[in-house]
């Protein structure tokens, strides 16, 4: 099901829809400030477990998700002081960091390494999707393969297991810069839509 939404002032009525579905352990498409985003509940296994067979993904292969705000990273992410500040340069932004996770979040989301990837997007259907749902929004690119969709008729197209799509016109290519954080000195895991240099 697509549903057509203001991409700069998202309708209240459309947001708390896809809210609930993702209460009900639905899996959504929704825009971000980069490439359109594949998302679920974050308590949810069985909803995690389904995007990794959209992909086609191993198991091996971590997903992220998405935070409202600063305050809420350090809930699930170690942040020291060096840390908050780089946060602080890049959020809300297309950049997804990865921290050493705490107890607060699944299992499933860190692997073994006990990590994991947060990002704060800045789009206001993204932000307002997390605003009404309360909590952090599983989040993985609307790819597959090599291909990545900006059309959400193909992302409905492709992964025809999905439940909802938040359609706000077409998305952007580049996915999100991706920072890990986790060692002494930042690392620069993969070249995106950010520019890391802003935030160092």
């Amino acid at each position: 099901m697509r549903i057509p939404v203001n991409p700069d002032h998202p309708e209240p009525r459309k947001i708390a829809r896809a809210a609930d579905a993702v209460r009900a352990g639905e899996v959504i498409a929704y825009p971000t400030d980069t490439v359109y985003g594949l998302g679920c509940d974050i308590n949810q296994k069985k909803s995690i477990d389904r995007i990794y067979q959209m992909k086609q993904m191993k198991k091996d292969k971590p997903i992220a998700f998405l935070c409202p705000d600063l305050s809420d990273i350090a809930r699930y992410g170690v942040v020291d002081n060096q840390t908050y500040r780089i946060l602080k340069r890049g959020t809300p932004g297309p950049f997804t960091f990865i921290l050493n996770a705490t107890r607060e979040v699944p299992k499933i989301l860190t692997m073994k390494r006990k990590q994991v990837g947060i990002r704060v997007p800045a789009h206001p259907v993204a932000q307002a999707l997390l605003e009404e749902l309360g909590h952090p929004l599983v989040s993985t690119s609307a790819t597959f393969g090599d291909e990545t969709f900006m059309d959400p008729a193909d992302i409905a197209a492709r992964f025809r297991q999905l439940d909802l799509i938040l359609d706000a016109g077409w998305g952007n290519l580049t996915p999100s810069t991706v920072v890990d954080l986790t060692g002494d000195t930042p690392d620069i895991i993969r070249e995106g839509a950010g520019d890391a240099s802003t935030l160092f």
